[in-house]
């Protein structure tokens, strides 16, 4: 059985626009997929709305199931509970999720007693540093007495990595999440990705525009164009032999690529 189960989604917004349109999609326990696409093509609606976070204004239609459970039949209550205790997010700026007037080991201590993780605020400030060195951060009880503005963009990634496995999800949702990143920084937080899925069984779902990300990554890559799905199959299958126009455009057009 998949943990992820998407069938069917259409995300529609007033004036008829179609975000995501009949898209279908499954994922593993422990695997990675990736949506890869333009700016513009879907990819960031269908990630958002299997968090429950489509945008105002949103219909949507479809079924979106976590490990059996419907999503999209869950209150905004249920859903802030699946969020962070079932499903991490990682955004492309982290401070989407970091408040940059507290350190970063309270803002972990919140985040574990808040779901319940931790039954004590000694354990939660244990269990902060710890997190943060799960998520390959180097001197953690540094970095936990720190505030955000203190520390590097890679840094700052690397905590609001924390924060997101910081109950055990089952699903972790990146969404671009090197994007503002140099070469070297980026390889490394793939490489955590990597890490995680391995040792704590965390399925993921990645949103990005680069194919470069798409091979790190690797396990297999959704296509979008216009909020559809036009190609899907293992990364080095797609990547290497597209058999879509748009996929093979796209392959052409990266960077380093032979024409």
């Amino acid at each position: 059985m998949s943990l992820l189960e998407i069938e069917e989604l259409t995300v529609a917004y007033p004036g008829g626009v179609r975000a995501a349109d009949g898209v279908s999609l499954t994922l593993a326990a422990g695997a990675a997929l990736v949506l890869l696409g333009e700016s513009g093509s879907g990819k960031t609606t269908v990630a958002r709305t299997v968090l429950g976070l489509p945008g105002r204004g949103a219909a949507v239609t479809g079924r979106v199931r976590l490990a059996g459970t419907d999503l999209l039949g869950l209150d905004e209550r249920a859903l802030g509970r699946v969020r962070g205790r079932r499903i991490g997010y990682v955004p492309q700026d982290p401070a989407a999720v970091l408040d940059p007037l507290r350190r970063i080991g309270p803002q972990l201590a919140e985040v574990l007693r808040r779901h319940r993780v931790a039954d004590s605020r000694r354990a939660a400030r244990a269990d902060a540093v710890r997190l943060l060195a799960t998520a390959g951060v180097p001197d953690p009880e540094r970095v936990a007495r720190s505030y955000p503005h203190e520390l590097s963009g890679g840094l700052r990634q690397r905590a609001a990595i924390a924060v997101a496995v910081s109950c055990g999800p089952e699903l972790l949702v990146a969404d671009e999440p090197t994007t503002a990143l140099d070469a070297l920084v980026r390889g490394r937080i793939l490489d955590l990705f990597a890490t995680l899925r391995a040792d704590c069984g965390i399925a993921l779902l990645l949103v990005t525009h680069d194919l470069a990300v798409a091979r790190r990554v690797g396990g297999a890559v959704a296509v979008m164009q216009e909020g559809r799905i036009v190609e899907r199959g293992p990364a080095d299958r797609v990547l290497e032999e597209p058999e879509h126009a748009f996929t093979a455009a796209l392959v052409a057009a990266e960077p380093g690529a032979r024409r």
